[in-house]
Formats: C-alpha cells, sequence, structure tokens
C-alpha cells in the first residue's frame, strides 16, 4: 500500500521538463534523460548510464548493487571505480552519516551527482531520501520516482524537482 500511496503523490507534484525553470535542470532532463536513447531496462540503471555519457564523468562509485557495475564496465570501458575523487555515485542505500563521510574525505566535488535507487521502495527510504536533499550541501535534487538524483552544485540556489521519466 505504501508504494502505491507513494506513486499517486508521485504523480500529483510531479512535471516534465515544462515546469523546470533552472537551466542546469532543464538541460539535463531534456538532453539527458529524454534526449537521449534508452540503453538499459531497469529505470535506475539506465539513468545512471545516460547521466554518465551526459556529463562525461570518468570517476565513479557504484555501492551495493553488482549489477550496474558489470552493465557500466561494459558500457564504459575506461571508467575509473577506485579513485579520490568520484563524479557520480550510485547506490541503494546511502545514508546521510555515508554521504557526510565522503565529502568529509573530499571524495564528493562540485559538480558531483548522487543516484540513489528506490527512494520511494519503503519509508525507511524515502526517509533517508527526504533526509539527504535537505543537506546543505545538496543544492539540486530530483525526484524521479524510481530513483533520485542529488547533485552538489555551489553556484546554484537550493531547489528540488519532481520529474516524470
Amino acid at each position: 500500500m505504501f508504494k502505491f500511496v507513494s506513486y499517486l503523490n508521485f504523480i500529483l507534484k510531479s512535471t516534465n521538463e515544462h515546469g523546470v525553470h533552472s537551466p542546469f535542470v532543464f538541460n539535463f532532463v531534456t538532453k539527458c534523460l529524454y534526449g537521449m536513447k534508452k540503453r538499459h531496462g531497469t529505470k535506475p540503471i539506465d539513468v545512471l548510464l545516460k547521466s554518465i555519457a551526459y556529463f562525461d564523468a570518468q570517476n565513479i562509485s557504484i555501492l551495493d548493487h553488482l549489477e550496474a557495475a558489470q552493465v557500466v564496465l561494459e558500457s564504459f570501458p575506461g571508467i575509473a571505480f577506485k579513485s579520490t575523487t568520484y563524479d557520480v555515485v550510485f547506490a541503494n542505500e546511502f545514508e546521510e552519516f555515508h554521504f557526510k563521510q565522503q565529502l568529509s574525505e573530499g571524495k564528493l566535488h562540485n559538480d558531483s551527482m548522487i543516484l540513489i535507487a528506490g527512494i520511494h521502495q519503503n519509508p525507511k527510504k524515502q526517509g533517508q531520501w527526504n533526509a539527504l536533499k535537505v543537506l546543505p550541501n545538496i543544492t539540486v535534487s530530483i525526484d524521479m520516482y524510481h530513483l533520485g538524483a542529488l547533485f552538489i552544485r555551489k553556484e546554484q540556489q537550493k531547489e528540488h524537482f519532481t520529474i516524470r521519466i
């Protein structure tokens, strides 16, 4: 029942590119999420692959998701998984403590993107998502129902978007 109610709330709040007033998010939605051809069967991995290509990300961290790591290696053979900083982080679980640890260790930088799969899967994950998107270092958050994207962009004011993909 939780997922059904969560999905209804998402549909009522969500928009497409026409409801986006941020040039950065508008370009991400139109040129990446809507503009690139589908690369994988599951939406979280598809968004991950499109984002890597769109941002030309070189340093990736994939936490607790073996299938995503394998697909990324097949699609982008030159990607580095062991790095001192990360352009894109992909995770099923990404608690606030872990984020703060990554930030304090300097592994996340301005323009880092964090993708979290299944943010509406259960109340705990939705709570984690809500806690992360209000952190001071996160300036852009995008709820895509199947996953969420968090961006560290010091040059941008804090905004939250709910986008249908």
